[in-house]
């Protein structure tokens, strides 16, 4: 099978595991054709993502004058792919919120992804998240390009999963992944009559780049790893910390990541007074990341909204227990056996779950990190996951040579 890979945004800082991903099949023995719609407006700080972002193939950046090419051309030498993508397109409009133009877009980039698939003689397509690229995917299915399957993540893919045509999506796909279980049940609140097609395969991370610690990290230390948004809750932690400082005089939180909700911490920081204790650090490649938690007691992460976040993978992969939030997919790998787990939204169960961790002993805290490694290793092997992911490509391949769907 010629597989390609089509994200949005590619590759972020926070994509990384999608990198690893993709690394994974071809080390397996597929390789992947990378595309994306746009490059990320961020500064890449990772090497292997700079050397990523030059094997990736843009759908908009740089290209419109192509896609507006490929768009006169496609009635000419496509008409009939063209009326069974009409009402498609015509379907995903009426769902989406994002109005005409921005879906007007999404067409002009499956009829160029359709285009370059039969010319690099693409067979599959697989997609991150349910939004924006899987529709180009869609689209291009309809006009009669290659199967397509996605992977769905949440949390915000699933808020209005029927403005993002989440049901038809599904309908259409060779298969469709959850991360979760959650995930899943999420999914088939607007697909249960294809749940036959919908598949859970956690995400995983490179075990061998994770060595687990086997000293402490540094009394007090706390590392919070992520973009600081709202959803992050990242705006709660000086108050909490204000709570426990007297305490513990020692405590110290570290954030490792920018955003648009830098101002509000900051003005968190000052108000409560805890510039001493919490730490604004900017982004870190991925070696930087996993020094910080190194260098930490415990991952501190009290979102709002998550699917099931990596860095919860990475930190328990190093051996330190995290402290984190009952939300989404998160309960179904963090518990008491490995860390805190707490109600989102409150700055007192912030400060609950940190001085229960700063209470402990090392001996114990690296008992739960360790079981945490061991889950890890268990449920998140990122080998594991793409073999997984590498069976049902397989199985696509191996079934006659589908035709493109009717509407």
């Amino acid at each position: 099978m010629k597989l390609a890979y089509l994200l949005n945004s590619y590759p972020m800082t926070s994509t990384t595991f999608i990198r690893g991903e993709i690394e994974q099949l071809e080390a397996l023995g597929q390789p992947v054709k990378r595309f994306a719609v746009r490059h990320w407006e961020g500064q890449l700080l990772d090497p292997d993502d700079i050397a990523e972002q030059h094997r990736t193939e843009y759908l908009l950046t740089g290209n419109v004058a192509r896609l507006i090419g490929a768009a006169l051309l496609e009635p000419l030498v496509n008409l009939p792919g063209m009326m069974r993508a009409l009402p498609v397109f015509r379907h995903v409009l009426g769902q989406s919120s994002g109005g005409l133009a921005k879906n007007v877009n999404y067409l002009l980039q499956a009829i160029y992804l359709r285009r370059r698939a039969r010319a690099l003689g693409i067979d599959h397509v697989h997609t991150h998240f349910s939004t924006n690229a899987t529709t180009v995917a869609l689209l291009a299915r309809h006009l009669g390009g290659p199967t397509y399957s996605f992977t769905v993540h949440g949390p915000d893919e699933l808020v209005e999963p029927k403005q993002n045509a989440l049901g038809r999506k599904v309908a259409d796909s060779a298969f469709t992944v959850a991360i979760t279980r959650y995930c899943r049940g999420r999914i088939l609140e607007e697909a249960a009559r294809d749940a036959d097609k919908v598949e859970i395969i956690p995400c995983g991370i490179d075990l061998t780049r994770f060595t687990p610690l086997r000293e402490p990290g540094e009394a007090g230390r706390f590392v919070c790893v992520g973009r600081l948004c709202p959803n992050k809750a990242q705006t709660l932690i000086p108050a909490a910390v204000a709570l426990v400082r007297e305490e513990f005089p020692h405590v110290m939180v570290d954030l490792i990541g920018d955003g648009e909700d830098r101002p509000k911490i900051e003005a968190e920081i000052a108000r409560h007074g805890v510039q001493d204790h919490v730490r604004i650090l900017g982004w870190a490649d991925a070696a930087g990341v996993r020094s910080a938690i190194a260098r930490s007691s415990a991952l501190l992460l009290p979102s709002y909204a998550e699917g099931l976040p990596i860095v919860l993978m990475e930190s328990f992969a190093l051996g330190r227990p995290v402290l984190t939030t009952t939300i989404a997919g998160i309960p179904e790998l963090v518990d008491g056996g490995c860390g805190w787990i707490f109600p989102s939204g409150s700055v007192e169960a912030i400060a609950d779950a940190l001085r229960s961790a700063l209470r402990s002993s090392p001996e114990a805290l690296m008992a739960l990190g360790a079981e945490g490694r061991r889950r890890i290793e268990a449920r998140h092997d990122a080998t594991k996951s793409a073999q997984a992911l590498q069976q049902n490509f397989q199985a696509v391949a191996q079934l006659p040579a589908p035709a493109a769907p009717t509407t």
